[in-house]
C-alpha cells in the first residue's frame, strides 16, 4: 500500500503543477491544449511503458478485443469518461472556471469513498472517520452557499467514481487501458488540432509552444500514469481519500491564476483542508509504524542469525 500512496501524492502534486502550468500555453484555447496534449501524452506513456515492462498489457486487451469484439464499446465509453475529465481539467482554469472545477475534485473522494464502503465493504479508521465528516462539513457548506451544484463539479464528482469502478470490473484498470483511453480519442485531438483550428499556425508564430507541449506530455503522463497505478494499488477508500491533497493544489493555483476565495467561501474550504491535514497525519503515523516494524524484524532476525551461528560454534 506504501507504494499507492507515494503514487497517489506524486499524481496530486503534478497535477497541481498542470493547473497552473496552463500559463504557459497561451494563447492556444482549451480545445487545442487538450488536442495537445493526447497527442504529446501517448507517446511518453508508450515510452514509459516499454521502460517498465508494462507494454505488453496493450497487447493483451488488443488480444481480448479480437477474441470479444463487443469490448470496443466499453474501451468507448471508458475514453469518454477519461478523456472528458482530462479537457474538463483545462478548460476550468482557461476559462476561469478553475475553482469549480477544483470543488468537484473536493466532492470527488467523498463520492468515492462512500463507493469504496458500499460496493467493496472497506472499512474507514478512527482518522478517516473524522476526515470524511470534515469533508462533509465542507461540501454540504458550499452547496447550501451556491444553492445548487455548478455542473463543472458535479461531473468531475459523479464521472470519476464511475470511471474507476467500471475499469475494475471490466478489468482495464492498469496502465494498458489508459493507453487504449488516449489512443481512442487521437482522431478527435488530431481533429481538433488541425481541421477545428489551425493550432500549428499559432505555435509557429510563438515557438516557446513546442517545448511547452513537450512539457505537457511528459507531466500529463508522468501524474495520469502515477494516478492510474495509484488506483489499483490502493483500496477504493483509501484511494479516495488521499485524492483530497489533488483540490487543495488546485485550488491554491487557482488563486496563483488570479480567481480568489470569497468571505462565506472558507467554511466551504478550510475543513477539507484540515481534513487532508489529518490524512497527512494518519499516513505518517502509519510510515512511523511500518518502519518501527521493519527495525523491529530485521533485529529479530539479526538475533536469530546469532543464535544460530553460535550454535553451529559449539
Amino acid at each position: 500500500m506504501y507504494k499507492g500512496v507515494m503514487l497517489s501524492v506524486l499524481a496530486s502534486f503534478t497535477f497541481g503543477v498542470l493547473y497552473f502550468y496552463t500559463e504557459f500555453l497561451k494563447p492556444l484555447d482549451s480545445e487545442q491544449t487538450f488536442a495537445w496534449r493526447m497527442l504529446s501524452t501517448l507517446p511518453f506513456l508508450t515510452l514509459f511503458m516499454w521502460w517498465s515492462g508494462d507494454l505488453n498489457r496493450v497487447a493483451e486487451i488488443f488480444k481480448r478485443l479480437l477474441q470479444k469484439p463487443q469490448l470496443i464499446l466499453w474501451l468507448i465509453i471508458s475514453s469518454f469518461l477519461c478523456t472528458t475529465q482530462l479537457w474538463l481539467f483545462l478548460w476550468g482554469p482557461i476559462n476561469g472556471r478553475g475553482l469549480e472545477v477544483s470543488l468537484g475534485y473536493f466532492l470527488l473522494p467523498l463520492v468515492m469513498v462512500l463507493v469504496g464502503c458500499v460496493l467493496y465493504k472497506e472499512k474507514l479508521s478512527y482518522w478517516q472517520m473524522v476526515a470524511v465528516a470534515l469533508a462533509v462539513l465542507g461540501v454540504s457548506h458550499e452547496i447550501w452557499r451556491m444553492g445548487q451544484i455548478a455542473w463543472e463539479t458535479a461531473y468531475v464528482a459523479v464521472a470519476y467514481p464511475l470511471y474507476f469502478f467500471l475499469r475494475r470490473v471490466f478489468k482495464t484498470d492498469h496502465l494498458g487501458g489508459f493507453w487504449w483511453d488516449l489512443a481512442c480519442v487521437i482522431p478527435v485531438a488530431i481533429y481538433l488540432a488541425t481541421f477545428h483550428s489551425d493550432s500549428f499556425a499559432v505555435i509557429a508564430n510563438f515557438p516557446h509552444l513546442i517545448w511547452a507541449v513537450i512539457g505537457l506530455g511528459f507531466l500529463s503522463c508522468l501524474g495520469l500514469g502515477s494516478y492510474m497505478l495509484a488506483s489499483r494499488y490502493l483500496p477504493f477508500v483509501i484511494f479516495g481519500l488521499l485524492s483530497y491533497l489533488e483540490p487543495v493544489l488546485l485550488a491554491f493555483a487557482s488563486m496563483m491564476l488570479g480567481e480568489r476565495i470569497s468571505s462565506d467561501e472558507w467554511l466551504t474550504y478550510l475543513p477539507i483542508w484540515l481534513a487532508v491535514i489529518l490524512l497527512v497525519i494518519e499516513g505518517s503515523l502509519h510510515v512511523i509504524k511500518q518502519q518501527q516494524k521493519q527495525r523491529a524484524l530485521a533485529q529479530n532476525m539479526a538475533a536469530l542469525d546469532a543464535r544460530l551461528e553460535d550454535k553451529t560454534l559449539k
